[in-house]
């Protein structure tokens, strides 16, 4: 039994980042058409990074790269919580949408932080 318990966090975390991505795929949909090439683009490959690092690593199989991609993944979702934060100072995301994704930014870097250490 204390075997699925890893599973069971793992398949958590990837659900929680996987939604995070998808929000942040879809605020951007609005964002001013100029930024397109900027801040839309920095802010979707960077949302897009924390899962697929986190993918990466734990496909890995190895502690230590595992914990790499985690770290990888972790700095990832940092710049896209800026880059959240920087677009709602910019008037580019509205409270709301703010909000949401700095609450799962805040869940999913618990979790991550919590995995690699």
């Amino acid at each position: 039994m204390p075997d699925k318990m890893p599973d069971k966090y793992h398949e958590e975390l990837k659900k929680k980042m996987n939604l995070y991505v998808h929000n942040v795929y879809k605020v951007t949909k609005i964002f001013p058409k100029d930024e397109l090439y900027g801040v839309t683009s920095q802010l979707r490959r960077s949302a897009l990074s924390v899962i697929l690092n986190y993918i990466e690593g734990f496909a890995r199989q190895t502690k230590k790269m595992d914990k790499c991609f985690l770290r990888i993944s972790y700095a990832s979702l940092k710049e896209s919580e800026y880059l959240i934060k920087f677009s709602y100072d910019e008037g580019y995301l509205k409270e709301n949408n703010y909000k949401i994704l700095s609450k799962q930014a805040d869940e999913i870097g618990a979790m991550l932080w919590r995995s690699i250490n």
